[in-house]
């Protein structure tokens, strides 16, 4: 049921993963009004056309710009849901919460590993030393932006490299600029069917040894999980980066998420 008391209570989203759509979908249902800020136009599409819905896009770049934005569109409550290893703009949002006292709630994707002999935590994305990696085949499912810099490091070691990107302009520019061959990068979007996981077909042809993903808590990284849990394969997960978040509150369930805003805002 809508309350009518939320109706002039606008809460700003900033989401960088599927959480961002379902949290705004809930938020809508109970009439508040809502300012999503997501990086591509392909992003702002998951999220459903409604009159009290607006969609921002683009990079915000700097803490003035977050505060500018909050006082402008007078926000009540901040929603910090962007991707686990965007770390710049999450420090960002706490310090500007912090200095103008606006109320900010951190959602966190649990990261549930079933912990196997051939899953490996490592804490960065060239921390791959303790194994022969020679001749071994692996595959890079890091997303875009370090892509060649890591694919270059381990070229260098004397692995074949190969690597899956998201079918989007920027993924494929990157990829495709990069050192990779072109006939070892795959543009593929998560598999959402566990019956029929796309990747482990690709890890298959290619005869993959190491897959070295970011611990996201996304369907990507179920998915390696998945495909590599009793194969020969071995997992490396990058370990989520640390932010101080001394002002937010920490939630890792939607259902709990919205319960704080109603009782509070």
């Amino acid at each position: 049921m809508q309350n009518q008391g939320n109706c002039y209570k606008n809460v700003w989203i900033l989401s960088g993963t599927s959480d961002g759509p379902v949290i705004a979908n809930r938020l809508l249902e109970l009439n508040y009004s809502v300012f999503a800020s997501v990086l591509t136009y392909k992003a702002g599409q998951a999220y459903i056309e409604n009159p009290k819905l607006h969609i921002i896009t683009g990079k915000l770049n700097n803490k003035d710009q977050i505060i500018n934005f909050i006082n402008k569109n007078k926000i009540t409550c901040v929603i910090d849901a962007t991707h686990p290893f965007a770390a710049i703009i999450s420090k960002n949002l706490n310090n500007a919460c912090k200095e103008i006292n606006t109320p900010l709630l951190l959602f966190e994707r649990k990261s549930l590993i079933n912990k196997t002999n051939n899953f490996f935590y490592i804490d960065h994305l060239k921390d791959i030393n303790n194994v022969d990696i020679e001749n071994k085949n692996i595959l890079l499912a890091i997303g875009s932006r370090f892509l060649n810099d890591t694919a270059n490091y381990y070229m260098n070691c004397k692995a074949n490299v190969f690597t899956r990107v998201l079918p989007t302009y920027e993924s494929i520019t990157k990829a495709f600029g990069s050192c990779v061959k072109n006939t070892n990068i795959a543009i593929l979007e998560p598999s959402k069917n566990n019956k029929n996981i796309l990747e482990k077909k690709l890890c298959d042809f290619w005869e993959i040894d190491y897959v070295l993903c970011r611990e996201s808590g996304s369907y990507s990284q179920k998915n390696w999980e998945s495909i590599v849990s009793g194969s020969r394969m071995k997992l490396f997960l990058v370990k989520r980066p640390k932010v101080n978040n001394d002002y937010s509150y920490s939630f890792d369930q939607h259902h709990n998420l919205i319960n704080h805003i109603i009782k509070k805002y």
